[in-house]
């Protein structure tokens, strides 16, 4: 999945979190805003070094994740 690679993860970085594409923006930040209601375009004005593409990296992040945790359980 090509949207994963936009996913980093760096011990010294947020505390290992995945982030995006190296920035100190985490995959939960972009969740996070994307849950409380904010739109695509919103993210992108309040974090100009965003892509339209890291959002649905993160979101692919979260199914992905999803995916596994079910996979797991059965």
């Amino acid at each position: 999945m090509a949207e994963l690679s936009r996913t980093t993860i760096e011990p010294g970085k947020r505390g290992g979190k995945p982030c995006i594409r190296g920035l100190r923006i985490t995959v939960y930040d972009v969740l996070g805003w994307l849950a409380c209601g904010m739109s695509e375009d919103d993210i992108l004005r309040d974090h100009p070094d965003l892509e339209r593409d890291d959002i649905r990296a993160s979101l692919a992040f979260a199914a992905d994740r999803e995916r596994r945790i079910v996979a797991a359980r059965a």
